[in-house]
Parts: structure tokens; C-alpha cells; sequence
């Protein structure tokens, strides 16, 4: 008689693409969860190809190579049952799949029913949608398949319970955003109650271009009750002990692992996204501009934690406008860190450039035109010497520069990845403190100052925008609630400001349009989430 299923949820970091390396992957956190004792473990979404692989799935060779790659998992793994994600080819299409291997067969597949094609999902750009429920016989407990979406939905949970399901393992790559823990928490208990069975949620860990995967998998009794949770922003082979009650099943061991403050998630979801960028794609660390001001302390800062102070080059890169303040700062944080820190004053190459475009330049466009020859003048010291050492520029902006246009193309946008990209300046401020709760890595000072970009005697930000808890709600409002001019004049903003804020972001997107990848910590990113034309005509704010 059945009296308890012990479980492994294989919280996973797959590379997109690498089909060997996750293969070898699975195989080693399968091996891990025997020695753990598990009859049973469950692997993240597409595991096998990484998620998302977007055009990957188009090419010639993947059915060839997915198949290679389940045979070996097929050959490798015995006596334990492997739940796991990867795109199944059919003579019919494409489908993403999730199969139980056993013994070496594959004894049960399901297709995802639900496939998202909103915000950063495209999957009916790729797969075919399944239509059936899948119920297997695990150790005499039947287990029902469903894939990340469809636990958004009430009709596969449903059809898995009158399958005859008892337990629904539903697979995962769902990606962090600001809020997402609780959102899944609550709707996965809310699914478990709606069917009357347990769940078990497993999630992918790990960063994918903009994205990072925050892990976070669940284990949910049949009343909705959150009995394991796992760990955030971590690989992770948690066990859990699916037991038998009188007329149902309900875990009986399991922990939880803390819960984080909204400024510790999205710190080390920033800490991860960097990580994972910067190693996967094989570069030699990092340089960035250290100005003295607050983004680029907090991107050093976040530099530092995801690669280690020896991998992280800082360089100051003074002007006439440059404040002594500003140097002592810089030099204080780098010291703070132990990294790297040199300095290249540019007043000579400003000279040399101004002289050979003296003739050229209208008198009274000068203004702004000298100072963002400043900004692209760093930005092609940065790229010589990302060049010359193969390390990777992070570029310091956040989101309210980006949004307004607060920033200059081949300046200080120049870069291969943009840390802060979609983090609003009160959030910047909000993140340096929380940083430096664990330990004082920014100088107090450079939070404390105004916000200046010195590239002109005594500029602060507000000479050129609202003030930043202004700016940062209106943008909000506009760009994550998609709120109209009028609504925000209603609700007490004056209407001159909302207009000027509007008219900012509609103007900048060709800006944003060559600005280079960043971590997205926001249901509300600029890039795969929002997405508008270059060139239109709109009446401002409606």
C-alpha cells in the first residue's frame, strides 16, 4: 500500500542553447537526489534547451539534438522517476513538453495547454498548444502534468483531477518581477484549493539576458496551505515527503527559506542578472565609469557582488566640471571594494575634438552639444578598454534617465550591459541603503549629495527635470499603469508637468530603441515588455 512519495524539485540554472551542459547538469542533480533519497524528481520548463531559446527552436538540427539528449538521460539515470521539461517535435509541429523517463523509457508526455503570448512570452510564435490531461502511476500515486501557464488557468488543474490525479506537478521558467512571489503564492494555493489536490511548482533559477529567473518553487497541500517554499536566486535540490492522509496527501516535511524585503529581491536579482550575463557569455569582468554619484556607486557595488572585486575595473574620468568631491568619493568607494581604480582626465581629448569641430559647430547649440561630447568621450575610453582586455562595459543609467531621455547615445550609454536599466531612481536610493545595511561598500556622502551630472558648472538633475519622487510617480502611473495625461491631471498633478514628462518619453524612443540590454525587475520593462514604434504620431498622453 502507498504511504508517502518523496520528491526532489531540481531547482535549475539551464544555458540556453547548451544542450550538453544542461544535459550533464540534470544528470548530475539527478544523482544528487538519489543519494537524498527522492523516488521522484522534478526539473524546471524546457530544461533540456534553457527558456527562453525564442528563434533556437526554429533551427534545423533540434529535434536531432533533443532526442540525442533524452537518450543519454534515458541511459544515465535508473531507479528514480525524472520529470522533465523540453521541446518535443511531432509530425504535427512543435510542442513544449513535459515527459516522465523511467527505467529507460519515457513512460508519459504532456504538452502544455496554455501558451502565454503577452508582456515577454511569445510561445505561439513557436509551439502548438496540447489539449489532454496527463495522469502516470508513480509508486501507485497518480501523478498529473501541467507546464508554468497553465496553473494560470483553471481548466488544466480540472482536467488533471478528474483524470484521477492526486498530486499536480506543474514545471516552471517563470521569470522575477517586482510582486511575482506573491502572485504565484497566491494562485498556486488557489489552484490547489480550486482542484482539492497538492501541487508541486517548480521553478528555474538563473539570469537569460534581461531576464532572471528567482526560483522560489512551492510545495501546496490540497487546502491551499504553503508547506515548503525553496530558495531565491539559488540552484537548489529541496526534498519534500508527500504523505498519505486518510483521503488525500499532504507534505509532511518540508521548511521555508526567509522572506526577503522588496529592496534585498531586487538587489540580488540585479546581482544575478550581472552574474549570469557576464559568465555566460564567456567575458573577462567588467569596467565601468565611477563618477561619485549614486548610480554608478550602486552599480559597482552590484559589479562587485556578482563577480568578485578582482573581475571589476573602476575608472574616474575627471573634466573641468568635475567637483574634488566627486574624485574622494569615487576613490573612497573603490577603496572600500579593494577594486581597481585608475583615472583618465579627458580636458585634452575635449580640447582636440572642439578644435577640430570649431568650424562646424553652430555658436548657440554649444550648450548641450559640449556636454555630451564629455559623455561620448568617457564612453570610447570605456570601449578601448573593454576592447584591449575583454571585459565587459556596464553602463550606469537607470530607468528614469531612460525613460525621459536623460542620457546620452555613445556616452554614457555606450555599454554592453545596463544594470539599473529598469530601476527607477528612488529606487536607486532605496537599493544603496539596503546594500549598505549588510555592509557600508557606498560612501554616505554620495547618497546624500544632489544628484548631478557635472557636465556643466553647478548642474544639478532638477535644473532639467521634475524632482525625482515627482518624476519617478508620474512615470510609474504612465509607463507601468498606462495612465492618461488627463487621468493624472485628475488626480491633482499639475497639467504643464504631466505634459513635459509625457511629451520626454513618447520623444525618446529611438534612444531606448539602441540602448543595450538590462536586468528587468519590473512587470513593466522597456524592451520585451514595452514595446513602441520609433516613429508615430499620437496625440501626447491619450
Amino acid at each position: 500500500m502507498k504511504q508517502s512519495l518523496v520528491c526532489v524539485m531540481a531547482q535549475m540554472d539551464s544555458v540556453v542553447g547548451d544542450i550538453a551542459k544542461n544535459t550533464q547538469n540534470i544528470v548530475q542533480m539527478t544523482q544528487q537526489a538519489q543519494k537524498q533519497g527522492a523516488d521522484l524528481v522534478v526539473f524546471p520548463e524546457l530544461a533540456l534547451i534553457g527558456y527562453p531559446p525564442e528563434d533556437l527552436l526554429f533551427r534545423d538540427s533540434l529535434s536531432k539534438r533533443i532526442k540525442a539528449a533524452v537518450a543519454q538521460i534515458l541511459q544515465m539515470t535508473r531507479d528514480i522517476y525524472l520529470v522533465l521539461g523540453y521541446p518535443d517535435t511531432l509530425e504535427g509541429g512543435l510542442f513544449n513538453a513535459v515527459s516522465v523517463l523511467y527505467q529507460g523509457e519515457i513512460i508519459a508526455t504532456y504538452y502544455k495547454q496554455c501558451l502565454p503570448n503577452y508582456l515577454i512570452f511569445d510561445e505561439r510564435r513557436y509551439f502548438l498548444p496540447g489539449h489532454q490531461a496527463c495522469v502516470v502511476n508513480i509508486k501507485g500515486f497518480r501523478v498529473g502534468l501541467s507546464i508554468c501557464e497553465d496553473i494560470w488557468h483553471d481548466e488544466p488543474i480540472l482536467q488533471a483531477k478528474a483524470a484521477g490525479a492526486e498530486l499536480l506537478v506543474n514545471i516552471n521558467a517563470s521569470p522575477y518581477h517586482l510582486n511575482r512571489t506573491l502572485e504565484r503564492r497566491s494562485q498556486v494555493s488557489k489552484q490547489a484549493e480550486l482542484a482539492g489536490i497538492p501541487v508541486l511548482y517548480v521553478n528555474r533559477v538563473g539570469g537569460q539576458d534581461e531576464l532572471v529567473f528567482d526560483g522560489r518553487s512551492l510545495a501546496v497541500n490540497a487546502d491551499g496551505t504553503i508547506i515548503f517554499e525553496s530558495a531565491f536566486c539559488q540552484q537548489a535540490c529541496d526534498t519534500v515527503v508527500w504523505q498519505a492522509q486518510e483521503d488525500s496527501w499532504a507534505v509532511s516535511k518540508g521548511a521555508h527559506y526567509p522572506v526577503l524585503s522588496q529592496e534585498a529581491e531586487i538587489y540580488w536579482v540585479l546581482v544575478q542578472g550581472v552574474r549570469d550575463y557576464v559568465q555566460k557569455n564567456c567575458f573577462n569582468g567588467a569596467i565601468l565609469g565611477l563618477s561619485g554619484g549614486i548610480d554608478s556607486a550602486l552599480t559597482l557595488a552590484i559589479a562587485v557582488d556578482a563577480l568578485g572585486a578582482d573581475q571589476v575595473k573602476a575608472v574616474m574620468m575627471p573634466f573641468h566640471y568635475t567637483s574634488d568631491l566627486s574624485i574622494e568619493l569615487a576613490c573612497e568607494q573603490a577603496n572600500l571594494l579593494k577594486v581597481l581604480f585608475i583615472q583618465k582626465p579627458i580636458a585634452d581629448i575635449f580640447d582636440t575634438y572642439k578644435k577640430i569641430l570649431h568650424e562646424d559647430l553652430i555658436a548657440g547649440a554649444l550648450d548641450v552639444t559640449e556636454q555630451n561630447l564629455q559623455a561620448r568621450i568617457r564612453g570610447v575610453i570605456l570601449m578601448a578598454l573593454s576592447n584591449n582586455s575583454g571585459a565587459i562595459v556596464l553602463t550606469t543609467g537607470n530607468k528614469t534617465e531612460m525613460a525621459v531621455g536623460y542620457a546620452t547615445l555613445y556616452g554614457d550609454m555606450a555599454g554592453g550591459y545596463a544594470v539599473l536599466k529598469d530601476v527607477l531612481k528612488t529606487w536607486v536610493y532605496r537599493l544603496a541603503r539596503y546594500r549598505n545595511s549588510i555592509s557600508p561598500v557606498i560612501p554616505e556622502a554620495v547618497i546624500e549629495r544632489s544628484p548631478t551630472a557635472e557636465l556643466a558648472p553647478n548642474q544639478k538633475d532638477e535644473d532639467s527635470l521634475p524632482p525625482y519622487d515627482l518624476l519617478d510617480t508620474l512615470l510609474e502611473l504612465y509607463i507601468d499603469q498606462e495612465v492618461s495625461a488627463a487621468d493624472m491631471i485628475e488626480k491633482g498633478f499639475e497639467r504643464s508637468t504631466v505634459y513635459k514628462v509625457l511629451n520626454m518619453v513618447d520623444k525618446n524612443e529611438y534612444k531606448r530603441r539602441q540602448a543595450p540590454l538590462g536586468v528587468r525587475v519590473t512587470a513593466k520593462s522597456f524592451g520585451r515588455d514595452r514595446r513602441y514604434p520609433v516613429t508615430f504620431q499620437w496625440p501626447l498622453g491619450e
